[in-house]
């Protein structure tokens, strides 16, 4: 169940356990608690990797697959680490028609990971996602809050692009 596209161990420290767990106490009881019990372990360790799953799964006394099942539905939730400068490649139909496609792989070869992953490091993780929203910038790249329209699929733009987060 674990992805194996992460290269970077999960390194949770006892006072984010502390924090989700106390948590979960204040809330588990009350209706729909699951779902924000997940957002508030994400925002305590940035991800939901199967350590935190367990967790969850263990205090509220649900199965395992039940809290994975949530993890992987929904897009909010990410079961990798990000990098420090995260980067998104839009591929929505706007953006893939424009060779999204190509531009995620240039950018993947430049980083030195995969899409989905991190860098050893942990300074980038590359991802593709649905639609952002902004067809009309078509092919878009998100950098952290950055938005970059109309990109051009060539390694200069990209390398543009990229140095300014290195």
């Amino acid at each position: 169940m674990q992805n194996t596209k992460t290269k970077v161990a999960f390194a949770g420290t006892k006072e984010q356990e502390k924090e989700l767990r106390a948590f979960i106490n204040k809330t588990k009881n009350e209706s729909g608690a699951t779902m924000p019990i997940m957002q508030k372990a994400q925002e305590i360790y940035g991800y939901l990797p199967v350590e935190v799953q367990l967790i969850i799964a263990e205090e509220l006394d649900l199965p395992l697959t039940e809290i994975y099942g949530i993890a992987s539905f929904y897009s909010q939730f990410t079961l990798n680490p990000k990098g420090e400068t995260q980067v998104v490649v839009c591929m929505g139909t706007a953006c893939y028609v424009k060779n999204a496609s190509g531009i995620l792989e240039k950018i993947c070869d430049t980083i030195g990971c995969k899409s989905g992953s991190i860098t050893e490091d942990g300074k980038f993780s590359v991802d593709g996602a649905h639609c952002v929203g902004a067809c009309g910038l078509a092919p878009v790249v998100i950098v952290n809050d950055n938005v970059y329209g109309k990109v051009a699929n060539d390694n200069k733009k990209i390398n543009e692009i990229l140095d300014k987060y290195k």
